[in-house]
């Protein structure tokens, strides 16, 4: 049955600008990709990282150069061979699952043997600003169960101890994004005790975290720059406790899971992670989060308006999109 497979940029304003150590965004730019077959559509959601040396016109060039394969019935196996982990991956492999659960009339997760999605507690980001700033926007956050606080290298104590005053009942998440060095790492160990941080997300840059397999920390430390593949995980293993699992790294659920299953294997912890992005990219990760300890899922809250049907959140607790929007009849 011949297929026919769309791609095309997105881009969705955001609320309010979302700002990181490496930078500031105002919108947040996606591919959608279609796979139509027998009439029956299936979709799937990329967003393009800067970071990673992908853009939209990279991915969509990607996607267009497998085009043909996909169309002539390559799978989601098939796509390992074809394309490398990342963006055009995650979308082809995404609108595959959908695809096969419209025409198959059967749940993603009856395909890989779960539970429905259920609501999870996800972190709710702050992002960097003054320390008033960054406390005021976690007294409007303070009931939820997770809050992940967004620092750079310039006063990330205050700002830690800003947002732990105004929330003092909320778990913390601290991600520098790799713009700390070793001596910041160190000193800063007292205050994550202090502030009662669950985890510190890759405080140093990818590539330059060796200095990590002599460091003892006070809380875990999760990877996210410095792991996408299961491949990455041997070194990983000497340097975090935690990794962050995201599609868009993996390069697809069909290989997140099995990276999931791969460092639980190693005994390492797992949080589910995303881009900013739509629900559409959001919906697949609820079947990571299941598997997670930490879940930080929160890219569509960041959006003026998401894709209809998208997930909503309730205080801090997501819960998946409704039905029929991705990986069901």
């Amino acid at each position: 049955m011949p297929r026919t497979v769309r791609a095309q940029h997105q881009r969705f304003a955001l609320r309010c600008p979302f700002r990181i150590s490496r930078g500031v965004r105002t919108a947040a730019d996606v591919v959608e990709v279609s796979v139509e077959e027998a009439g029956v559509s299936g979709r799937g959601e990329s967003v393009p990282y800067a970071r990673y040396g992908e853009s939209i016109d990279s991915t969509l060039a990607a996607i267009e150069d497998v085009r043909a394969a996909v169309e002539a019935g390559a799978g989601r196996e098939e796509l390992l061979d074809f394309l490398p982990a990342g963006a055009a991956r995650n979308a082809l492999d995404c609108a595959l699952w959908d695809l096969e659960a419209k025409r198959g009339g059967r749940t993603v997760a009856a395909m890989i043997g779960a539970p429905v999605p259920q609501p999870v507690p996800s972190a709710l980001t702050i992002v960097i600003d003054t320390p008033a700033a960054m406390a005021a926007a976690a007294s409007e956050l303070r009931r939820a169960p997770l809050l992940k606080v967004k620092v750079g290298a310039e006063d990330p104590a205050a700002r830690i101890r800003a947002v732990r005053n105004a929330a003092p009942g909320c778990a913390l998440i601290v991600d520098p994004n790799e713009s700390w060095n070793p001596a910041i790492v160190e000193a800063i160990q007292p205050v994550l005790l202090e502030a009662q941080v669950a985890l510190l997300e890759q405080p140093l840059p990818a590539g330059a975290d060796e200095w990590l397999e002599d460091f003892t920390p006070a809380v875990p430390i999760c990877a996210d720059e410095s792991v996408h593949v299961a491949e990455d995980l041997p070194a990983v293993v000497k340097r975090y406790q935690v990794v962050n699992v995201k599609l868009d790294k993996t390069g697809g659920l069909t290989t997140a899971l099995k990276m999931a299953e791969a460092a639980r294997g190693y005994g390492l912890g797992l949080m589910a992670g995303c881009m900013v992005s739509s629900s559409l990219s959001i919906a697949p990760a609820f079947h990571l989060a299941r598997l997670s300890d930490f879940v930080d899922l929160d890219g569509p809250l960041w959006l003026l308006d998401d894709r209809p049907g998208g997930v909503k959140d309730e205080g801090g607790i997501l819960s998946p999109p409704d039905k029929g929007f991705w990986g069901e009849p």
